[in-house]
């Protein structure tokens, strides 16, 4: 049957490269164009990405992470030798036995006669500079592990006091011994600490 293009079904499955598709005939002239398949996909901008590649077909892997902002991270293996991405696992990071170097403790500089440290002082250095004594508190909860350092910068004596804590010394001492000493504290086990360094009675 006889009818116009425009009143033609839609073919209902995938065309073959060779197959004809019709077009209206070409206004102010007597013939009428036939376009392929073959004719579209050649017409058809190039480039495109099909999904079924994953990304294999992009022109340059390397600019396409640069442009998408990946940095050089994106191309580098995870483990421990040089030039890896570190892995974290269960809240540690593995270094590998490698040496860690070139950082610098974070300074909490402290000019009051009273300080209760916090769980982020963890690894931090707290200076202490007053003329009065100083007292120290060191509450439960900061952890197994926790680590932090003190120095008296000032002349008054700094004293370190338990609350809900233990604080072991091998002389049990308590205190900083004069100004500018230094001593540190450890949590060997959950609230249980040793005070090491310069310290006094």
């Amino acid at each position: 049957m006889n009818k116009k293009i425009t009143a033609l079904t839609a073919l209902g499955a995938t065309p073959a490269t060779d197959d004809v598709l019709p077009i209206v005939d070409v206004s102010g002239t007597a013939t009428t164009k036939k376009v392929t398949v073959a004719n579209l996909v050649a017409a058809a901008p190039q480039g495109d990405l099909l999904a079924a590649n994953n990304l294999s077909d992009v022109a340059n892997a390397g600019t396409s992470r640069t442009n998408l902002g990946l940095g050089t991270a994106a191309t580098k293996a995870v483990g421990t030798a040089d030039t890896n991405v570190i892995a974290v696992s269960s809240g540690a990071v593995d270094l590998g036995g490698n040496t860690i170097s070139g950082f610098d403790a974070s300074i909490i500089d402290q000019t009051g006669t009273a300080y209760t440290l916090l769980a982020s002082d963890n690894g931090k250095v707290v200076v202490l500079n007053n003329g009065s004594a100083v007292t120290v508190t060191v509450p439960s909860g900061l952890g197994a592990g926790f680590n932090c350092s003190f120095v008296q910068k000032g002349a008054g004596q700094v004293s370190f006091s338990a609350s809900s804590t233990t604080i072991n010394n091998r002389q049990s001492h308590t205190k900083i011994n004069a100004q500018y000493g230094v001593a540190s504290l450890l949590a060997y086990a959950a609230d249980t600490f040793v005070l090491a360094g310069d310290t006094a009675s």
